[in-house]
């Protein structure tokens, strides 16, 4: 039986092929820590602050010091006017109602732009592409005049139907091409089986499309949850949002900024999308990376 006898210049080029394996992992990590670091170092100062005693707000101390719950139990206070947890509720009200009429939209209009050949389709495409790119600020005088115009003002479909119309150009957009990478044979599979079109749709494209459907949604609602221009001119004290919220908090001392009750409320707004993207990471992964199999 022969063996392989190792000459210099082949350990040579395998020592330098684990050098540049280990170079590579290197520079992997390095960024992986770099975007980390840069994405969480905020988040992490803004969680100290929140649980640091309001007359050590300006310390620089980057370990927790000096704890208190004090600054969630003022968040949460309607002693000087702050109205935090009925603005949680109409965060959340308007979030969902907001994520469902445009994932409900968005499904169809995806799928059609997908799958159904007609004219001008790359230009209704191109045109919802590019209301996602128009700048919300410019929408701000004519939806108050409307809105005014027909008593909406400080209602919860003034802030609900401008924010559709912003998601919803997402939702479109990253739904369309979900389903153009899914296999044509499996609907075509359905309808030999048998199924309408519909039918095919409801029971094969769907539950395959879920991962991206979920995907959607969840960043359909962060949109909507962190929306606040709209919301700081639309809305008054009974719809206010959470974002809107904060910024007006209010400190026990006149012309004093709350910052360390304004951080606990952050960290407040914050942990519930924290925890949403972590119990359902997976499905996130999956619909940002998979859109089905190619046969």
């Amino acid at each position: 039986m022969a063996t392989r006898v190792e000459t210099p210049s082949t350990a040579s080029s395998s020592t330098k092929k684990q050098s540049s394996n280990g170079m590579k992992t290197f520079r992997t990590y390095f960024g992986v820590a770099i975007v980390v670091v840069w994405g969480l170092l905020p988040f992490y100062w803004m969680v100290v602050t929140a649980f640091r005693d309001v007359d050590y707000t300006y310390s620089t101390n980057p370990l927790p010091s000096n704890i208190t719950l004090e600054n969630f139990r003022a968040a949460f206070s309607t002693e000087a006017g702050n109205q935090f947890a009925r603005a949680l509720g109409n965060s959340l009200i308007i979030g969902v109602a907001t994520t469902v009429f445009a994932m409900i939209v968005g499904v169809f209009a995806a799928y059609a732009l997908a799958r159904l050949n007609f004219r001008g389709k790359f230009i209704v495409l191109g045109i919802i592409l590019g209301a996602s790119m128009f700048p919300g600020v410019a929408l701000v005088t004519p939806l108050f005049q409307l809105f005014t115009n027909i008593g909406w003002i400080d209602t919860y479909q003034a802030l609900i139907i401008p924010n559709i119309s912003f998601v919803l150009p997402l939702t479109i957009y990253t739904l369309t091409a979900f389903f153009r990478e899914m296999p044509w044979e499996l609907e075509e599979s359905a309808r030999i089986d048998g199924c309408t079109k519909g039918q095919a749709f409801r029971m094969v494209i769907l539950p395959l499309a879920a991962p991206g459907l979920f995907t959607t949604a969840i960043l359909a609602f962060i949109a909507s949850w962190n929306e606040f221009l709209l919301a700081s001119l639309l809305s008054d004290d009974t719809v206010r949002p959470v974002t809107v919220e904060i910024a007006r908090f209010q400190g026990a001392l006149p012309k004093v900024e709350p910052y360390t009750t304004v951080m606990a409320a952050g960290t407040i707004v914050t942990i519930p999308l924290i925890i949403m993207v972590l119990l359902f990471q997976r499905r996130i992964v999956a619909g940002l990376t998979a859109g089905g199999v190619k046969g």
